[in-house]
């Protein structure tokens, strides 16, 4: 079975309808119920000294992401043969790809801030970034929705996507796990640094070669700015205190003639981050609109990519 055609099923599936608010209210979402799951280890198992934690936190990375993939490797087993396979495979991995809902998210950050509404604007990016919107001026809403726009871009199509690709449902089912389990323990504070720290690392792992295939993506997407995406992308990724999200980002803001990243305000805590693109201006509002653009053009490449690898 083709799992690249199964994927793409899924995608087209994704971009069409996005995951329907009647179906949210009757059954939830798979990522709800993994974070159901994460939470109810974490309340029993994250206790003890630090060598504790740390164990009990990989028990939990791998209970979760056995809880993901086992069901996902059956459901597989079950599928049958030829197209038929292939379409009820992208109907089970469709939950598992945020096409629609990521472009739907900063699409609903640009709206108002293109009419010049900035407290609905830093309502609508307070739901997809972590710092204080109140502290964001136009500029500022504009570079943290892009930045999320290319980080998740990696995180919640691309790398799905890949893992479904090279492992069928299981890959894109245990890469789901893995990442639920990076937001919801994988944080360098005092409760989460030890029980977290196997799931952030093997999330970094994961998300190597996607966030650089997502980087490519933007660039190869942007062919009058390709040499510059690629240029920024390749300077200044390593800056990022993330060892993946600067790829994406970089190649963004190559693309589109911007800086990004740069200092942040998370509560009372400045982050004092460099910028990547350090050179070119802030972005304002028009350039969060092109930065959806890139995006369509980006999964559009995809989306052929993986029908190019289906018919091989």
């Amino acid at each position: 079975m083709s799992f690249a055609a199964m994927m793409l099923a899924g995608v087209l599936i994704d971009a069409a309808i996005g995951w329907p608010d009647r179906i949210h209210a009757r059954i939830g979402h798979p990522v709800t119920w993994l974070g159901a799951l994460i939470t109810a280890l974490e309340a029993r198992l994250n206790d003890g000294p630090r060598a504790t934690r740390l164990r009990n936190g990989a028990l939990t990375t791998a209970l979760v992401v056995l809880a993901a993939a086992l069901p996902a490797w059956l459901l597989q087993m079950l599928l049958p043969a030829g197209w038929a396979g292939i379409l009820l495979g992208g109907i089970l991995a469709w939950p598992l790809i945020a096409v629609r809902s990521m472009h739907d998210h900063v699409a609903a950050v640009a709206r108002p801030l293109l009419a010049g509404d900035l407290m609905e604007a830093r309502r609508a990016v307070s739901m997809i970034v972590g710092r204080d919107p109140q502290r964001l001026d136009r500029a500022g809403v504009a570079r943290a929705a892009l930045e999320s726009l290319a980080e998740n871009t990696s995180d919640g199509i691309v790398a799905p996507v890949f893992w479904g690709v090279l492992l069928g449902l299981p890959g894109i089912a245990a890469y789901k796990a893995i990442n639920t389990l990076d937001s919801m323990i994988g944080h360098r504070n005092e409760r989460f640094e030890a029980f977290g720290k196997v799931s952030a690392r093997l999330d970094d792992v994961v998300n190597w070669p996607p966030a650089r295939l997502t980087g490519l993506l933007f660039a190869l997407s942007a062919p009058a700015r390709m040499t510059k995406a690629l240029r920024v992308m390749a300077s200044d990724a390593h800056r990022h205190r993330s060892p993946n999200a600067g790829w994406p980002e970089g190649a963004m803001a190559g693309a589109l003639g911007v800086r990004l990243s740069g200092p942040r305000i998370y509560g009372q805590t400045i982050a004092d981050e460099p910028y990547l693109n350090a050179t070119a201006p802030d972005p304002q509002p028009r350039d969060l609109q092109r930065g959806l653009s890139l995006y369509s053009r980006a999964m559009a490449l995809m989306a052929l990519a993986l029908a190019a690898l289906a018919l091989l």
